[in-house]
Formats: C-alpha cells, structure tokens, sequence
C-alpha cells in the first residue's frame, strides 16, 4: 500500500492513503539506521509503502524518491540533519520585522536551500498592520530589493486579508509555510481554513519573541484545492549539503555575473576583478545579501547580529 505522510509526531506517522483512508503507521527496519545523520528518516509530504504487520499495525517500510525537499541544520551545533517537508510546489517564509524580528540571515538561508532543490518561494511580510509609517517603508525597501531578484513579496495583515489572492496563491499546489515563532503562520492557515482552529500563541512582552503553538509538522486540504503545511516555529536555519564553493550559484543575482569575473573559481572574497564584488559596490547586489553570502560560505549564523534599515 502506497501513502502520503500528512502527520509526524516523531517516530509514528499519520498517512493518508490512495484511498483517502487515514492510517497511523510507524518507522520499521533499515530506515531507522538513517536516523544516524538524519533526525527524520520520514518527513511530512513523503510518498511511502506501508505492510501490515503481524500485530495488525502498519509499518513504513520504504520513502519513494523525492521530487524535492527543504532540509537543515538540526540545531547550530550539531553534525544532524532535519527534513522539513517533502515533494513541494512551493513555500512560502512569513516575515516580521518586529515582534518578533526575522533576521536577514535566516531569510536568505531559506532562500538559498529552495534554490538549491527548485522551490518556489513567497515572501509573505506579516502583521502590516502592526507598522507605522517609516517602519512600513523599511518593509517596503527590503521587499523591493527581493522583487528586483525575482522574489515574489507581499505585505499581508491578518486584520484585513486579501483572501482571495492567498487561495489564488495557494489553489492545488502543495505549500509550506514556515519562519519564526510569532509570525502568524497557524493564524494565517486558520484564515484560509477556519473549521481546523489551530491554536496560535502570543508574542512575547519582554523577550519580544514568539511562543511555540504547533510541535509538529502537519498538512492539511484545502477546501478549494490544494495542501497546506504548517511547521513549528524554527529559531535558526543552517545550511547543509551544499558544497560551499556553490553558495553563490543559489543567489540569482550573483548567478547571472559569475561568467563575468576574471577567475572560473572565484569566490568573491578578496580576487582581484571579481565582477560580483563590483556588483555590491554599485549598489548592484544588495550588501546584506553580500555579507550573509559570506556568513553562510564560512559556515556561521549572525542572526542576533543582523538588522535592516
């Protein structure tokens, strides 16, 4: 029997199968072995086989190849892997610039991961209504140098959404969403959705920091087509299985200069005649995006570090 996984809760999975039957199965055999560098041989998303086993339990016993994934860093530290969800159309990263703030770094180290497995991703910037004017401006300026890349970008509000633009956005494609705890993303599925009443949380006063609602990883239907993914709220984002003399090849407005810089092997760091380096200069390529290339080929995470103005 072959299924889609919908739920994980770690090692016991909700799949849904071709019937539309709804199975609770766990992880068997050799795809535990994987969990050495993978903490989630199985993610949200994933096509597998099931077998009944001799308990009348399900078992998984295969994942079918991917089309696709976004995976990361389990944690800053560690040398483990986690799969955030599998076989996407596309993701869409909730942004705030305030309570709580979604650094840069975390933003271009998504980007950089669906560039890298071909996800399209929306850049949706939360709580508009939460901004005042200048605040609203720095917004603006950050989305417009995003859009200049290629990137879609919306301003959204959860007081006053654009529902029907959402469910364009969204209709019969699979979809992550995923940021930061505290950026509305359980909020904006029960816009869309509001028979599923997902718990969402508040931010915090004092640590201006959002409060983990969901645990894990679910998909749900969405009534006029298409699946949705809610993720918990994710605190960093580092990148792996990405050979670093790669990076820039994942940034599209780096991509299209590579073929002009003196050297094939360029890093842009400190060659002589570095077409990109000259880019930033110009004002060309934006400068944070410069430095979190710098950040994310020297393997560090600055979140704390970054702000935009």
């Amino acid at each position: 029997m072959v299924g889609k996984v919908i739920k994980s809760t770690g090692s016991h999975y909700t799949v849904k199968n071709e019937k539309g039957e709804y199975i609770q199965a766990l992880i068997k055999g050799k795809l535990r072995l994987k969990a050495s560098k993978n903490t989630n041989p199985i993610a949200v998303g994933d096509k597998v086989e099931l077998q009944l086993q001799d308990d009348n339990t399900y078992g998984i016993m295969n994942v079918l190849p991917r089309k696709n994934y976004i995976i990361r860093r389990s944690t800053n530290l560690s040398k483990q892997t986690h799969v955030i969800a599998a076989n996407l159309d596309q993701a869409i990263i909730l942004i705030t610039l305030k309570d709580p703030y979604t650094p840069l770094g975390f933003i271009d180290r998504f980007l950089l991961t669906a560039e890298a497995y071909h996800i399209r991703t929306i850049l949706l910037f939360n709580k508009w209504d939460n901004y005042n004017e200048e605040e609203k401006q720095v917004a603006q300026n950050l989305m417009n140098i995003y859009i200049k890349i290629g990137y879609e970008c919306l301003p959204f509000s959860t007081l006053e959404p654009d529902i029907e633009l959402l469910k364009s956005l969204l209709k019969n494609k699979t979809t992550l969403i995923s940021g930061h705890s505290g950026v509305g993303k359980s909020s904006l599925i029960n816009i869309l959705e509001p028979g599923l009443n997902l718990k969402t949380g508040k931010v915090s006063d004092y640590h201006k920091k959002g409060t983990h609602t969901t645990t894990f990883y679910e998909m749900f239907d969405l009534s006029f087509g298409g699946e949705i993914i809610d993720s918990p709220g994710i605190k960093g984002f580092g990148v792996v299985e990405i050979d670093k003399n790669e990076v820039s090849h994942y940034f599209p407005e780096m991509r299209k200069y590579l073929p002009e810089c003196k050297f094939n092997n360029c890093l842009h760091i400190d060659e002589p005649k570095c077409a990109i380096k000259e880019k930033v200069e110009s004002g060309e390529i934006a400068f944070h995006r410069y430095k979190n290339y710098l950040t994310i080929f020297y393997d560090r995470e600055t979140d704390h570090e970054e702000e935009f103005k």
